[in-house]
């Protein structure tokens, strides 16, 4: 490949204008077919920032790779809010019950650092610690304790 552009792109609404076209502008490949291939495959994450790379040739020939949303932007998209709290200790912004979590966590684990669901919520936790957004009217600092008293074992568990 004769060379490599990543960038964070509206799933399903990029365009020819920033951050991709003065991106691509230079290179050999057609800015449009690359937008309009990234908005196919990005259509599912509609609304969401996906992060994007775009690896091209000196004859125009590319490929592109499409990863999964932030963990915090898929917690809002689930949630169904636009911007956090400016005190996430104090003012909740919303709430997500522990399927959610679940479903936001399955949707990450290729990202994730943690190897098993349990620990994978327990990062998405963290994500809604920052964000103000309570899991099942708690506080997630809370959530995370009952995690590991083990009374979510049953959502969680491993099989």
């Amino acid at each position: 490949m004769a060379g490599t552009i990543e960038a964070l792109v509206p799933g399903g609404e990029a365009s020819p204008g920033p951050p991709l076209g003065p991106e691509l502008g230079p290179t050999p490949v057609n800015v449009q077919d690359v937008v309009q291939e990234i908005n196919d495959e990005t259509a599912a994450f509609d609304g969401m920032e996906v992060p994007v790379t775009v690896e091209y040739d000196d004859d125009g020939a590319f490929t592109i790779s499409v990863g999964v949303p932030p963990t915090a932007e898929l917690v809002k998209d689930e949630a169904g809010f636009e911007t956090g709290s400016g005190e996430p200790q104090k003012d909740f912004v919303a709430n997500l019950t522990a399927e959610q979590v679940k479903k936001i966590a399955e949707q990450k684990s290729s990202d994730l650092l943690s190897y098993d669901p349990f620990n994978a919520a327990k990062e998405v936790v963290g994500t809604c610690t920052s964000l103000g957004v309570t899991i099942e009217g708690n506080n997630p600092r809370e959530f995370k304790q009952r995690m590991d008293d083990g009374e979510y074992d049953d959502i969680f568990d491993e099989s």
